[in-house]
């Protein structure tokens, strides 16, 4: 049980340390406007380079959120199919109830594992 909780409290950080990476591009566009403004004539396209990058802030951590979501879904449904096969091997006359519900709730995280990996991927 300590691990579970160590291991939310290790999303809950990781997701709110995210948001503070998230700043506007505003600022660093202010403090290059004056020499952006005189060089403009020289190249007009470096103005637009240092704008590029504010738009892709989250594409980097992507791979990190792609392979927590694999971990955390690994993980819970390692735990669903152990504990299933645990209660069959106790109880062989319920083998058909439990199988049922661990391919239900198998399917479950599944679907909340591909959701959060699409929205993992849109960001």
């Amino acid at each position: 049980m300590k691990k579970v909780i160590i291991s939310m409290l290790f999303v809950m950080v990781m997701s709110v340390a995210s948001f503070a990476l998230a700043q506007d591009a505003a600022p660093a566009a202010a403090q290059d406007a004056a020499p952006a403004a005189a060089a403009q004539d020289a190249a007009p396209a470096e103005t637009a380079e240092v704008a590029a990058p504010a738009n892709n802030t989250y594409k980097q951590f992507a791979p990190i959120g792609c392979g927590l979501i694999i971990f955390g879904a690994g993980f819970g449904i390692g735990k669903i199919g152990g504990s299933a096969v645990e209660s069959m091997a106790r109880q062989p006359e319920a083998a058909g109830a439990i199988q049922t519900a661990m391919i239900l709730a198998a399917a479950l995280v599944e679907g909340a594992t591909l959701f959060a990996l699409v929205i993992c991927m849109i960001m």
